[in-house]
């Protein structure tokens, strides 16, 4: 599994751009609160560690993934941002509606990006179980929200 080679909130600081005079959305997922209220906390404290304002990150809670890229478009049409953060954890079960779920909603969020011109960032966690999840959500796999903070930083100074 390709995140057991590296810590999601592992990162050289310096390689990134302050986020000063920039606006970001985050969208998260209320389904899996264990899990995603610890991705937001990560994303937003990275956000603000890199010298975002308080005032210009914009959280909007959404039911469950699948609402992620909707979210994310309803964001953009209210405010000028610089990115949108989409934060999610979709876990696998016994049918199919995994793949489905997964699938729909990494192609609507590289929808909203495409069409939008803006980035729209995956921060979603699709883990074979609660475990894995627990593992990148502030475990010993770090935080995938940090990560998506990150990529927005640095897609922002695009």
């Amino acid at each position: 599994m390709a995140s057991e080679l590296k810590n999601l909130s592992s990162y050289n600081k310096d390689e990134v751009p302050s986020g000063e005079k920039c606006s970001f959305g985050i969208v998260v997922s209320d389904w899996n609160d264990e899990i995603t209220s610890k991705l937001l906390e990560g994303a937003v404290n990275t956000l603000l560690e890199h010298e975002t304002d308080e005032k210009d990150i914009l959280i909007e809670h959404v039911p469950g993934a699948y609402e992620l890229p909707y979210g994310a478009k309803s964001l953009f049409n209210r405010k000028r941002l610089d990115a949108i953060i989409c934060l999610g954890c979709i876990i696998q079960g016994e049918t199919r509606h995994f793949d489905f779920i997964a699938d729909a909603v990494a192609n609507g969020i590289m929808k909203v990006s495409l069409d939008e011109d803006i980035p729209v960032i995956f921060g979603v966690l699709t883990t074979n179980n609660i475990e894995q999840a627990r593992e990148r959500s502030s475990g010993r796999l770090g935080n995938k929200g940090v990560e998506a903070a990150v990529t927005a930083l640095k897609m922002a100074a695009l």
